[in-house]
């Protein structure tokens, strides 16, 4: 909720975009983003601008070629954005950003309780695991003869 107290917590307008990090933003999530690969060249990309062009994709959802020519390029965004979910950076940025916000809610930094709905129910009721494990239901026979096979 919006009061006067926290209102200018929120405020984004003195930032370049709106989905770009604040500096108190920046200091939670640089720690996580792992040095650059020993052996190659060096860096040449700011990751803070880096995760600033990946935000920006992620908070407008536009399309890759229409990232503004003031952040990193594309394909450089796009090679940090695979390689960080794949190694799990993502995830931990995440992970330590969900536990924050909660923890500035006053909550605990886990859930203790979870909700399963009907539809859960009903999956779990079919089997579900076993089907997921085998990776797919077997095929089935034709009973009719076919025109193609005589």
């Amino acid at each position: 909720m919006f009061t006067p107290e926290n209102r200018g917590r929120y405020d984004r307008s003195n930032l370049r975009y709106p989905s770009d990090l604040t500096d108190e933003e920046w200091a939670l999530v640089a720690p996580l983003i792992p040095p650059a690969k020993r052996g190659g060249n060096k860096r040449t990309s700011v990751e803070r601008e880096l995760v600033n062009g990946l935000m920006y994709i992620l908070s407008t959802g536009c399309q890759w070629r229409a990232i503004p020519k003031d952040l990193p390029p594309r394909s450089t965004v796009n090679y940090y954005f695979l390689r960080w979910d794949y190694d799990g950076t993502l995830d931990r940025i995440h992970d330590a950003l969900y536990v924050k916000c909660r923890e500035l809610a006053e909550r605990n930094a886990s859930p203790t309780g979870a909700i399963i709905d009907s539809q859960s129910v009903k999956s779990a009721e079919k089997g579900g695991r076993r089907l997921t494990r085998m990776g797919m239901t077997p095929a089935r026979r034709l009973k009719a003869r076919s025109a193609i096979s005589r």
